[in-house]
């Protein structure tokens, strides 16, 4: 059974743990390996703690908790940050991390229901995020949940290697 609650600055640890091992999972073979290693915990949790301190932060950001309340998985969503949204009224996943131990278990899909519900309650039409192209697994997953891809493209650079992005999106009941 998932629990899903809104992160506090005291998930911080928990989250950076759960996304660093999920982009040492996901990524390998697809971002650079120098990359992936230069990531720590320590700093991706100062990271956290300073984005949630933000004044005026429009994201809400949700964990997935176990049975026994430890964080297992992490999602960040808000206002679409980049130009060609499809309108004002569509959200942007930012981030979606499970631990990876636990992918195929529901974590994920609950990040991602509760995200939709949030959203769409909020008013939001649609949702968009960017996935790398390479990244095979998370666009099966983004398909079976509703996404597809619209055609933009954007490159993200890791170490002189320069990757595609795709961008997907997905229209939410209101």
């Amino acid at each position: 059974m998932v629990g899903i609650r809104e992160m506090t600055e005291s998930d911080a640890d928990a989250v950076a743990g759960v996304r660093v091992d999920g982009w040492r999972s996901a990524y390998a073979g697809i971002v650079p390996r120098t990359w992936l290693d230069r990531m720590t915990v320590a700093e991706d949790a100062l990271r956290q703690r300073t984005r949630l301190a933000e004044p005026g932060r429009a994201a809400t950001d949700l964990v997935a908790t176990d049975p026994d309340g430890a964080v297992v998985g992490w999602t960040c969503f808000g206002p679409v940050g980049a130009a060609g949204a499809p309108g004002p009224d569509w959200a942007e996943l930012y981030t979606l991390y499970v631990r990876p131990d636990l992918i195929g278990h529901g974590v994920g899909r609950a990040l991602l229901d509760e995200v939709h519900t949030r959203a769409g309650a909020a008013g939001f039409a649609g949702m968009l995020l960017w996935v790398l192209a390479d990244n095979h697994r998370a666009r099966r997953f983004y398909d079976r949940a509703g996404y597809a891809p619209d055609g933009a493209v954007q490159n993200d650079t890791y170490d002189d290697v320069v990757l595609d992005e795709l961008r997907y999106r997905r229209t939410l009941a209101r």
